[in-house]
């Protein structure tokens, strides 16, 4: 999720938070358990500058009712984290709880839980079940899913409105007639439709596309970028870009400063995050505009989904107990809705789901969880996959998008 959510809401965030919290009393050379019970050590990235004070607050709730586990608290900024994890697991010194994106290193080198050994059965059935898969290496699930964000359809009634247009699109074919018709007011400056396909985040905007068509980039045994689908997918893209449907020059377009312009009204329409809604509300607040789902060939619903995970490492037998009472009182009724809702994320757990149906930061959103289709995190070769389809599928707009699909795909076949 970094990719998604870091550049929104974690900007100028820097340097180290390191802190005991909720009456610990321990420094970090303690041992793990001591005369006054149970320390676990957690170390978090730094979301938002009040994340802090946020994981306190779950963690004095979780204290009222476990006085003998101590929760030792470190926030790590973006920038940060992935090398404390990795200079941590070199000197030996693990952290028993960790936050972060991906698990599947750690899983592959038998270092985490299985998640059925640090969360209840009541615990892991509240979580939606696609995010439980996406959790999940070779049938077994390591990560705990923390929170989601997900992609929907943003459009601009005012451009609709003047362009004639009553319902926003369903599917492609109907995305096609009403980004044209946008585009054909001749509005200087404003296009029919958002398509960011440079490298801040191609591999999003293709998703959407390729998923829409049935298809998309694989699971954990096998990379399918060159698939019929996906084929398909991307000459539709391309179709567009020659009919002037989209901003000029989509290769090099970026997703942040197209947000942006959606935000002033000079896009009809672009697929978005959740937090665009508060981005408009500080940048363009008498932006009139809504969110639908995402359109796709045949009118089915679908959305990227992306989550990072809470997982545990097996630091000792002694552990196992304290991280599962963490576990299951974090992701209860009592504590996770607000976590999560403070955040401006979307819950994963469908009991945070319903109560917070009406949230108005998440409320479209929440619907399309269960319809979500995610990367193949999981597979060794999607971290270098990514980086290609951020280099090259922008060359959809002039080259052949079939070829194109092929240099991607012969890249991870690479060794």
């Amino acid at each position: 999720m970094r990719n998604a959510t870091t550049r929104l809401l974690a900007a100028g965030v820097a340097g180290v938070t390191a802190l005991t919290l909720a009456g610990c009393g321990q420094s970090k050379d303690d041992s793990a358990s001591s005369d006054s019970g149970t320390t676990l050590k957690m170390l978090v990235p730094a979301y938002t500058d009040n994340v802090k004070e946020l994981w306190g607050e779950v963690i004095d709730g979780f204290k009222k009712e476990n006085p003998d586990i101590n929760i030792d608290l470190q926030v790590e900024s973006w920038e940060n984290i992935n090398d404390v994890v990795r200079q941590n697991i070199q000197a030996d010194k693990a952290p028993d709880i960790l936050n972060i994106d991906s698990f599947t290193d750690f899983a592959a080198d038998d270092l985490l839980y299985s998640a059925e050994d640090v969360a209840s059965k009541k615990t892991l059935d509240n979580i939606q079940d696609s995010f439980r898969k996406n959790a999940s290496m070779e049938g077994t699930q390591y990560g705990l899913p923390l929170f989601a964000s997900a992609r929907a359809l943003f459009y601009n009634e005012d451009l609709f409105k003047e362009a004639g247009i009553t319902a926003p699109p369903k599917t492609w074919a109907e995305l096609e007639k009403d980004a044209k018709a946008i585009k054909a007011l001749g509005k200087d400056g404003v296009d029919g439709y958002g398509m960011p396909l440079g490298n801040e985040e191609a591999q999003a905007e293709a998703a959407i596309w390729f998923f829409g068509a049935g298809g998309g980039y694989g699971d954990e045994n096998k990379i399918t970028v060159d698939q019929k689908a996906n084929v398909e997918a991307a000459n539709f893209m391309q179709k567009l870009i020659k009919e002037g449907a989209t901003e000029a020059n989509p290769g090099s377009a970026q997703r942040t400063p197209l947000g942006k312009t959606f935000f002033q009204g000079k896009l009809g329409m672009v697929v978005g995050l959740p937090q665009y809604k508060k981005l408009i509300e500080e940048q363009n607040p008498k932006l009139n505009y809504k969110i639908a789902p995402i359109p796709t060939k045949d009118g089915s619903e679908v959305t990227l989904g992306v989550a990072d995970h809470l997982m545990a490492f097996d630091n000792g037998a002694d552990k196992q107990e304290a991280i599962k009472k963490f576990f299951d009182y974090f992701y209860s009724d009592a504590a996770y809705p607000k976590f999560v809702g403070t955040l401006g994320f979307i819950p994963i757990t469908k009991s945070a789901g319903e109560a917070m149906k009406d949230d108005p930061t998440t409320k479209e959103f929440i619907p399309l969880l269960p319809k979500a289709k995610f990367y193949p995190f999981t597979n060794p070769k999607w971290q270098s996959v990514q980086g290609s389809i951020q280099s090259n599928i922008g060359k959809i707009a002039t080259e052949d998008p079939a070829t194109v699909l092929k240099q991607i795909q012969s890249e991870s076949e690479q060794d």
